[in-house]
């Protein structure tokens, strides 16, 4: 594999599992109170009510927080998507071009860094392999789902449990048509880059690999497990979730890519305390004049712990733009 390639890899497995992104087939209506058709009936799949509301040219959320002289746009992004969707027009191209500063969860590092990072945070240094930490039953259901994805059994044994876990969730991606090339933020990133406009990044490399690194070791075998047991409904899980993300809808999507955070330390720790770290980056740079494009995971944008919700308990009301 090229070596850009392989760093893409390597940032979208970290992507992905910050996003949340949901490896379940589950019909909406039964993680949202926004009924879809599929529920409705029950008798489209997921996938069938995927294909159905799944627009070529999307018009994903937006929200702005202003005072008299900040603009902060806020947009829910998406990681990785196929090829040939139109989401950068109308209110988000506007919005965007409106602003003098890019603000995304991470800066990439070149490759050679990330690598080194993730020497250090994702790689198992207690000598015991992934498969022998878990028990004889979840070892027997990984080594099956690695054996029908065309795997060496033994391919992810070198790392911790988390970091097997995303990369375990992208072979099924890969092979229904979503390209690491394809996220929202390398879109924007390129954006920005030609405007040649400050680009910020919220948190590093270090502190994203470190939120799955500290997370304990039965904490991520939980996470592990849960990928192994929905692996069969990752692409559907992710069709489904895009085609909310497309839509606007933005219920069904929080219930969607936030589905794998059952655990209470997973979502105190890749969400509630993530967000409540950018709603004070957000009311710091409110003091600031400027016009600023924050992107950050849609999943973030959505919930009863959204960012927004943070904010508005400080006093920051954010207003959806219709277009």
């Amino acid at each position: 594999m090229p070596r850009n390639g392989l760093f893409n890899r390597l940032f979208l497995s970290l992507s992905i599992a910050l996003a949340a992104c949901s490896a379940s087939g589950e019909d909406i209506a039964s993680t949202s109170s926004d009924a879809t058709p599929a529920a409705v009936d029950g008798a489209a799949s997921a996938a069938e009510y995927s294909r159905a509301i799944m627009p070529d040219d999307a018009d994903p959320a937006l929200w702005v927080i202003r005072d008299e002289d900040t603009t902060i746009f806020l947009f829910g992004t998406v990681h990785i998507l196929k090829p040939g969707m139109t989401w950068f027009d109308e209110a988000v191209k506007d919005s965007f071009d409106s602003s003098d500063e890019l603000v995304i969860e991470m800066i990439k590092p070149d490759a050679a860094a990330m690598m080194k990072i993730v020497s250090e945070l994702a790689i198992d240094k207690s000598g015991v392999s992934l498969r022998d930490k878990l028990s004889a039953e979840d070892r027997a259901e990984y080594e099956a789902t690695m054996v029908k994805l065309g795997m060496p059994v033994a391919a992810f044994d070198p790392l911790d449990p988390w970091f097997a876990s995303v990369n375990l969730s992208l072979i099924p991606l890969a092979r229904n048509g979503y390209d690491a090339d394809q996220g929202v933020e390398d879109a924007l990133l390129a954006q920005a880059r030609a405007r040649a406009i400050r680009i910020t990044g919220l948190e590093t490399p270090e502190q994203q690999l470190g939120f799955f690194d500290n997370l304990p070791e039965e904490v991520q075998i939980r996470f592990l497990n849960f990928t192994v047991d929905n692996i069969d409904d990752t692409a559907d899980g992710m069709e489904q979730m895009v085609a909310e993300w497309a839509n606007a809808n933005i219920d069904a999507l929080g219930a969607l890519m936030n589905a794998g955070l059952e655990d209470k330390i997973l979502y105190q720790t890749l969400l509630v305390d993530r967000n409540r770290n950018w709603a004070e980056w957000v009311q710091a740079r409110m003091e600031q004049p400027g016009t600023v494009f924050l992107a950050v995971g849609a999943g973030h944008l959505a919930g009863d712990s959204s960012l927004q919700a943070i904010l508005a308990n400080k006093g920051f009301v954010a207003e959806r733009i219709e277009y």
